[in-house]
């Protein structure tokens, strides 16, 4: 690979005798990773069930390297949301961020949603997560992989920073900023990041990151914590961004951070005067541990809490107007009371959503997902969305229908096609869940003996 000239005379500055192993780590095979979603299986679980070739990552307790061989993301796992393909270095910042459940999270520059999807993996459905996106096309994209994770209490937004933080003035718990940079750490991964550099990219990165960062501060709470992240090596955009950004906003410290096999201490690497000796950040090395280019820092608010006033709207809570709604749940599902009580709607025209507690109104932000999508009003009956199918776990389903993950059916299933109900004997009809080795995938609507396909077109293999 030809790198940028004056990017290799920079790396070679910083790593000295290391420079060589940096350079022939550009010759290696790059490792694949694979990430549990917590909220469809346990760690043990899926082990047993699963037939790939899995390593530990060292930094990320749901995350693995895989062989490419395995293929995951063929495997009907992938479509039941079993798991997320994520580059392994990535998967630490969430292990830094380490959000609890309950707490209040935003990721503020979230697509495609590895960092999001892990977020929500470890809030276990509990709390509050707002997933920003600026690209709209990028930020659909996020929607959609909410959407396979089965996340129930996430708002997909996209909006510029700054609008944030004149709607969520100090309200969340934890924010991770994982910044657009210049994207040097993925040189490896894409060519296309190798031709768009320029070191008037990366001083123009580092200007943006510190809007970014500043629009942050102001959404965190006192005592919240903020992890900033690049896919870079740029000291402007990593260490001098974060020595930048504490100069202006004194209430935020550097936390120390645990010590991961195969991360280590950004002051330890190259301490050599230069603004990158800044203690207690992390820089992830490819030529050091099997993973990309990451910098690291967790930050700490202090101060006192202040208040807010909030309004936390009603949205719509006609149950006459649900009516279909509720006897679809009473009908379909074990636990409807789960489904219906205690809840928040809002209707997008014909398309019903039930909004996390937590999400203030949204009459004034682009919103592309509101909430969880429960499905869409039609004459006289409701009928469930994907989304709904997802977001399930097996025995929430009345019906359902199980299949092994490796069979004809499931691959029939996947390619829209209709199939002949061998189970039968329970005498139900209508919805019923699809499921492959007990993780769900869609719906299908049994009649006559036929399961027929309600598995999106779009998706369809």
């Amino acid at each position: 690979m030809e790198l940028p000239l004056p990017f290799r005379e920079r790396m070679k500055q910083m790593l000295g005798d290391e420079y060589g192993e940096f350079l022939e780590s550009y010759d290696r095979e790059r490792s694949q990773g694979l990430r549990l979603n917590l909220l469809k299986t346990g760690r043990e679980e899926f082990l047993a069930k699963t037939s790939f070739m899995l390593e530990p990552i060292p930094w990320a307790e749901s995350g693995f390297y895989y062989q490419p061989q395995d293929r995951p993301g063929r495997h009907p796992y992938h479509e039941a949301g079993v798991y997320y393909i994520q580059e392994p270095s990535a998967m630490a910042v969430v292990s830094f961020l380490d959000p609890q459940p309950g707490e209040k999270v935003l990721d503020l520059c979230a697509a495609p949603g590895g960092k999001t999807t892990q977020i929500a993996s470890r809030l276990q459905g509990k709390g509050f997560l707002l997933s920003n996106e600026i690209h709209p096309a990028r930020a659909r994209i996020l929607s959609q992989n909410v959407e396979r994770m089965g996340v129930r209490n996430a708002v997909v937004t996209n909006e510029d920073s700054g609008r944030l933080a004149e709607y969520f003035p100090e309200f969340f718990d934890r924010i991770a900023v994982d910044a657009p940079c210049s994207g040097e750490g993925m040189f490896r991964k894409d060519e296309e990041a190798v031709r768009e550099w320029s070191t008037e990219n990366v001083e123009h990165c580092a200007l943006r990151q510190q809007e970014i960062l500043a629009n942050a501060a102001r959404m965190l709470k006192a005592g919240g914590r903020l992890v900033y992240s690049t896919c870079t090596f740029a000291p402007q955009e990593n260490e001098m961004a974060v020595e930048t950004f504490i100069a202006g906003h004194p209430e935020f410290t550097i936390e120390e951070t645990p010590v991961y096999e195969g991360l280590s201490s950004g002051v330890r690497e190259w301490g050599n005067g230069s603004a990158a000796g800044i203690e207690n950040t992390v820089r992830i090395w490819p030529h050091r541990t099997r993973g990309e280019g990451h910098f690291i820092a967790v930050l700490r608010k202090d101060g006192a809490d202040r208040e807010h006033k909030r309004n936390y709207p009603a949205y719509f809570r006609d149950r006459k107007a649900l009516k279909d709604y509720y006897d679809f749940c009473n009908q379909y599902l074990t636990e409807p009371n789960e489904w219906t009580e205690q809840e928040t709607f809002i209707l997008f025209g014909e398309q019903l959503y039930r909004i996390p507690g937590e999400m203030p109104g949204i009459d004034r932000l682009r919103i592309v997902r509101p909430g969880l999508h429960l499905g869409s009003f039609k004459k006289n009956r409701f009928e469930p969305s994907h989304a709904l199918a997802l977001a399930l776990r097996k025995g929430d389903a009345a019906g359902y229908r199980d299949y092994p993950a490796v069979s004809r059916e499931a691959d029939a299933y996947l390619r829209g096609e209709t199939i002949t109900d061998t189970a039968g004997g329970d005498g139900r009809k209508g919805w019923t869940l699809m499921t492959v080795d007990g993780y769900s995938c869609g719906w299908a609507k049994l009649a006559g003996g036929v399961l027929k396909n309600h598995y999106p077109k779009g998706l369809r293999k």
